[in-house]
């Protein structure tokens, strides 16, 4: 069974914090990109991680020392393939927010043939990084909220008030052992609602891709929101799937509930008078139209169940194989692990998340977020096997 290291890291654009969170001097040669690198290198390296996904990824920021941050993270795990897709191009805003470079239209994804081609405007945005052959690359973007919420920030005391940015998304058709699977890397919205409405999206777009499903990232949501957002989209997704095969299902259905519902004395009824040929007087009509009722009912329920009986001889009964079986057991989407990650220093809160469909459970092992140099998120590396 092989054994894979997952992660994903939300790395502040290399931002490096001491013991207590505070922010440090950075990048600490404005002039020198290789020192801006350094520590950069060395927190993905210390992961070893084989599928990792990194949000917050600067590329040519003068406030990361210029550096392409992806390229650097891939040289340092030893990545095979890459992708960074920049939700924006632009330099960050004095106070919040971005200023916007307006010669760089559309969305652009750079991979190990765009690596250090310093010609490209600065830009923000995740990366996706894989030691593993790659089938198949996949990237989208999602706009912006209308609105922004006061958050607090690295480095700033209180509340600051900061608008929502557009956010990308990237998905690798991955080559296991065990065959292909795919990973996706995104970082979700500060704004709720805004963000869930993100992740449900986000199963949407990857429904056509191969199974086990490994998503990573930052969501921004807390708890069992992710996983339950991710199953509520599977379930209306297989319901708008076969609308017809539901209705005829439903009229097939309905038949019987309205017989039963005659048979009941709930349907409509041929008034009787009193003395006349159709039924009795009025005294035994109650409990005639019981006994009657009881009757149609028991003889509907005897029809219905020598049906099922000739249904369930006349079916030919289905063998359902060892690896069918196996399939059956799978768990939907779920959290391969429930830790906090978020501040670094004191970490109470988890936003950053592994979640996957299609694994056993015996599939995932052990979980860590170890400490680094850089971030007020810790990375969050999972085992697993695929």
């Amino acid at each position: 069974m092989s054994q894979l290291r997952i992660a994903t890291f939300n790395l502040l654009h290399g931002q490096p914090l001491a013991a207590d969170g505070a922010l440090l001097p950075f990048p600490p040669e404005p002039t020198d990109p290789t020192a801006a690198a350094a520590l950069l290198a060395e927190a993905v390296a210390a992961l070893d991680a084989d599928v990792l996904a990194l949000q917050e990824v600067d590329r040519y920021q003068p406030r990361s020392g210029l550096v392409d941050q992806a390229a650097v993270a891939a040289r340092a795990m030893g990545a095979a393939d890459w992708r960074f897709a920049a939700a924006l191009h632009g330099r960050p805003a004095p106070v919040s927010g971005w200023l916007r470079d307006t010669s760089a239209a559309g969305f652009r994804v750079y991979g190990p043939a765009e690596a250090d081609s310093a010609a490209e405007p600065p830009s923000y945005g995740t990366a996706l990084l894989t030691r593993l052959p790659v089938r198949h690359w996949r990237a989208r973007r999602f706009p912006p909220a209308p609105f922004g919420l006061p958050l607090r920030v690295a480095g700033r005391r209180g509340l600051t008030q900061v608008p929502d940015e557009p956010r990308a998304a990237l998905a690798a058709v991955l080559e296991g052992d065990r065959g292909p699977f795919t990973a996706v890397a995104t970082h979700l919205s500060f704004v709720p609602g805004w963000n869930v409405a993100q992740l449900a999206g986000i199963r949407r777009w990857i429904a056509d891709l191969p199974r086990p499903y490994l998503l990573l990232g930052d969501f921004n949501l807390v708890g069992a929101v992710p996983r339950t957002v991710l199953g509520g989209a599977a379930v209306v997704d297989g319901v708008t799937r076969a609308p017809r095969r539901g209705r005829r299902r439903t009229a097939q259905a309905a038949a019987p509930l309205r017989e039963t519902a005659a048979a009941l004395g709930q349907g409509p009824a041929r008034p009787v008078g009193p003395g006349s040929a159709d039924g009795p007087a009025d005294g035994d009509l109650g409990a005639t139209r019981v006994r009657s009722s009881r009757r149609r009912l028991r003889d509907l329920r005897e029809a219905r169940r020598t049906r099922l009986d000739r249904a369930g001889r006349d079916r030919p009964r289905i063998r359902r194989s060892p690896r069918r079986q196996a399939r059956e057991g799978l768990q939907g989407w779920r959290d391969l692990a429930r830790t906090p990650t978020y501040p670094s220093h004191r970490p109470t809160v988890q936003f950053d998340h592994v979640l996957a469909v299609g694994l056993r459970p015996v599939a995932v092992g052990a979980a860590l977020t170890p400490r680094t140099p850089i971030s007020d998120h810790r990375p969050l590396l999972v085992h697993v096997d695929l």
